[in-house]
């Protein structure tokens, strides 16, 4: 079942319990997938692929965890629940998060295959854990245990 076969049905589901914050959620969603087809209509694509709307989730959730810390910061937690319960709701899309130890794993591989030693050599790692783990790690943490390992 393709991921907007998927929001469909769910919105169908969402209705049908009155869950109000899901129902909003995933529409927003929907929408959002539904505005990114349209551009890459315009360019061509006939929709969008796997990738592109993993990367769709990916900003979605990411743009909610900035929200939380904004809320949080202004003493909202009105606000920063809301944001939090959407965020569990998008996350369902997303593949599963890699634990730590993984990501370190995958990161440590890099390190080796592509013989970086220190700060410097930053981009060389990056490039690839990012391209690896797309999707599936914070990319802000995948920076940090990256620059954590080239600096000691």
């Amino acid at each position: 079942m393709s991921l907007k076969d998927r929001i469909s049905e769910d919105i169908k589901t969402a209705m049908k319990a009155k869950d109000k914050l899901r129902l909003e959620t995933v529409r927003s969603i929907k929408k959002v997938i539904l505005e990114e087809e349209s551009t890459a209509r315009g360019k061509g694509q006939e929709g969008l692929t796997e990738t592109q709307e993993l990367e769709v989730l990916t900003r979605l959730a990411k743009q909610r965890k900035d929200a939380i810390a904004q809320y949080t910061d202004a003493n909202r937690s009105d606000l920063a629940d809301k944001e939090a319960a959407e965020l569990i709701i998008i996350e369902e899309y997303l593949p599963e998060q890699l634990s730590d130890a993984d990501v370190e794993a995958v990161i440590d591989g890099l390190i080796a295959k592509t013989g970086a030693t220190s700060a410097k050599d930053m981009g060389k790692v990056m490039g690839p854990a990012m391209k690896e783990l797309k999707g599936r790690a914070d990319g802000a943490k995948v920076q940090a245990m990256v620059k954590a390992k080239l600096a000691s």
